[in-house]
């Protein structure tokens, strides 16, 4: 049977799961009786710890929120899981955040055990992430709370909006939800004015507040929001961009691309139009030669030109080579 102060740390971490626990089964998992269950909940609730206690067959125990946050108890996964998220919120785009969370990190590894400190610098020192080639607008973590609070309590928001060529405008939203794609942050939302769904950069932006009447939360555009908004800001960043007409189905050619590379309107049966892009003809062949289907382009006219200078280039490094010889 565990000791008083060790059944009780056992206890405190088992009311962190987002769970009623039944008096029932804490006394299985702890080894002890019931009775002595409600004793040691009556302990915690003494030492400042909130455990509310709901009646009948679903009921049990819950730890519920306080006004100060009591010690977290973690599992070895948790603790190598909740280092792993502090290491990408300190190399991410919110301000402010990499001296937080690099702050709590160091809070994080002096209460470690050895055998888990040394897994964790060894994650934090071998995997490294790709740097970007380019500059990272920071984002306001509060900006980004005061959205979300927006798309929870279905709030309308007016928004002063500069678009990537300075351009400022006003606009009346119904704001759905907050996507993070290639470190930036995005606001999606139904643009009241246009009558359509826009995305809106949030480092672009500003609510003015309060916010306006609720609205009706409609469904996700395309179904999901965050592939919506990767196939928007890929398609603003294309310096070149075809619509293509691809001989297989559009089920077939969906299994075959990122929703970043474009979208794929079905056309019959057997055939589909997929309206993609690229910043340059050569990644633009490229993602279309990869597709393993046949395809008809005629527009635009440099991408039709570039294509046969390909297939011209390719015919020429395959002749005097006999059909045996390279099929071998």
């Amino acid at each position: 049977m565990l000791e008083t102060s060790a059944r009780l740390l056992r206890l405190l971490s088992l009311l962190q799961s987002p769970r009623d626990w039944p008096g029932s089964e804490l006394a299985d998992r702890l080894g002890v009786s019931s009775r002595t269950v409600r004793n040691d909940i009556e302990r915690l609730r003494a030492l400042g710890y909130p455990v509310d206690a709901t009646r009948g067959s679903t009921g049990g125990y819950r730890l519920a929120a306080g006004s100060a946050m009591p010690p977290l108890l973690l599992e070895d996964d948790e603790a190598v899981a909740v280092t792993v998220a502090l290491s990408n919120v300190a190399r991410s785009s919110l301000a402010g955040m990499e001296e937080t969370a690099s702050r709590t990190l160091a809070k994080l590894e002096q209460i470690l055990p050895s055998r888990l400190r040394r897994r964790v610098r060894a994650l934090q020192q071998y995997a490294v992430p790709v740097e970007l080639d380019r500059p990272v607008p920071e984002t306001d973590p509060e900006l980004l709370m005061t959205l979300t609070a927006a798309c929870r309590d279905h709030e309308r928001l007016r928004l002063d909006y500069r678009n990537h060529s300075g351009a400022s405008s006003r606009r009346l939203v119904e704001p759905q939800r907050v996507v993070n794609w290639d470190r930036r942050w995005y606001l999606v939302a139904w643009d009241v004015d246009r009558d359509a769904w826009r995305t809106f950069r949030v480092d672009r932006l500003a609510p003015g507040l309060p916010a306006g009447p609720r609205f009706e939360p409609r469904a996700d555009p395309e179904g999901n929001a965050a592939v919506y908004v990767a196939g928007q800001a890929s398609a603003a960043a294309w310096r070149h961009r075809a619509r293509v007409t691809v001989h297989a189905p559009a089920a077939a050619v969906l299994e075959r691309i990122n929703p970043a590379v474009g979208t794929v309107e079905t056309v019959d049966e057997e055939t589909c139009v997929l309206d993609t892009g690229a910043d340059s003809l050569d990644t633009l062949a490229v993602h279309l030669g990869m597709l393993g289907f046949g395809f008809t382009v005629t527009e635009p006219a440099e991408l039709v030109t570039h294509l046969r200078e390909l297939a011209a280039r390719y015919a020429r490094s395959t002749e005097g080579s006999s059909p045996a010889a390279s099929s071998r």
